[in-house]
């Protein structure tokens, strides 16, 4: 319940950022050691100015290695969805206290 809160009132203010195009970006991979796992993933930003600095570059390592090192990935597809997660995700998102006013 705690994150649920956390979430409701951190992204309150991120979603007026939502809006934003962040049509720059990269794409990296991680090949784990023997080759027997590949991750390949899209990190989209704003400008193209922070998709070439080494922070970003770095962020996008760490994020391909961290999805290969978590077994549990539970969705690949959109289709792999389970609604009753779905549900849930929807009401933290309506229930976010930006959106309460309107």
């Amino acid at each position: 319940k705690a994150s649920d809160w956390l979430r409701k009132k951190g992204l309150a203010s991120a979603a007026k950022k939502a809006s934003r195009i962040a049509a720059e970006g990269a794409v990296g991979s991680y090949i784990h050691m023997g080759s027997r796992l590949g991750v390949i993933v899209e990190l989209n930003c704003e400008t193209d100015f922070v998709a070439r600095g080494d922070a970003f570059k770095e962020l996008l390592a760490d994020v391909a290695m961290q999805i290969a090192a978590n077994p549990s990935v539970s969705v690949v597809s959109v289709d792999d969805v389970d609604p009753e997660m779905l549900a849930r995700e929807r009401a933290i998102e309506l229930g976010k206290e930006d959106l309460q006013s309107k």
